[in-house]
């Protein structure tokens, strides 16, 4: 990859991974109450829901996206080791998460008028049975994020001598995510004894988000299995091409 495109791929990875990282600590928050989880999203969707954050948000999934959908074309051979093999993984089983938890969230705020908040979300998890789901949301891109970030500065002294405090980082920040989203769930059973129905407008609105859910992940999925076999095409093409030159012409 030339290096202006290992820029945008490193600048692009690491606006994602403070998206990750502010998730990460908002859903903490739940620790100590679900009022302060609740401020850390108001704070949260004013930055990310402006108009710059979501131009830098989404523009820069739309960039690493790409950029990643050329490294799998441009791939003569798949040999990797064990490192990358679950970098890459984390890496594209992360979009597959948060399609869901973006069509419930940001697309039924801003095309049916859902006000998301973390009682809300909770109460939408724990009706369709999905809570699980949610503890693991961010699990894969914090994983690709941070080893793709190692990876790129483990050759500077200071990253290597920092080393243990980063993996505590690494380790600790999503059990302490986890362990606030169950709290919240905890402080919302105990709030409502009754669960709360679910919000009118997501009831309004749940085949359509269900539509955009299913559209989504089959056009994700079709354009990674599309660029992977027109790659696998090129490098069969070529290795023929470079086989008829070894071998010469036929008498």
């Amino acid at each position: 990859m030339p290096p202006i495109l290992r820029r945008l791929q490193l600048g692009s990875g690491l606006v994602m991974l403070l998206y990750i990282f502010l998730h990460l600590i908002n859903h903490a928050l739940g620790i100590w109450s679900l009022e302060l989880a609740e401020r850390g999203l108001t704070l949260a969707m004013q930055l990310w829901h402006s108009m710059p954050g979501t131009i830098l948000l989404y523009g820069s999934a739309a960039l690493h996206f790409a950029l990643a959908m050329r490294t799998v074309y441009a791939r003569r051979r798949w040999t990797l080791s064990p490192t990358e093999w679950v970098r890459l993984w984390a890496g594209f089983s992360l979009p597959l998460l948060l399609i869901r938890h973006a069509v419930m969230t940001r697309l039924a705020a801003s095309f049916y008028g859902f006000d998301p908040s973390y009682e809300r979300i909770v109460v939408s998890l724990i009706t369709s049975g999905t809570q699980g789901l949610q503890l693991g949301l961010l699990a894969p891109g914090w994983m690709h994020g941070g080893i793709g970030l190692w990876l790129r500065l483990q050759h500077h002294t200071t990253v290597r001598r920092a080393k243990p405090v980063l993996i505590a980082l690494f380790v600790l920040l999503p059990l302490l995510s986890a362990a606030g989203f169950i709290q919240m769930i905890r402080d919302v059973a105990m709030a409502h004894p009754a669960l709360p129905a679910l919000d009118p407008k997501l009831l309004a609105h749940q085949v359509a988000l269900n539509a955009w859910r299913h559209n989504l992940d089959v056009i994700y999925l079709s354009l990674i299995i599309g660029v992977f076999l027109i790659g696998q095409l090129r490098n069969w093409r070529e290795r023929r091409r470079m086989t008829h030159l070894l071998e010469g012409p036929t008498t």
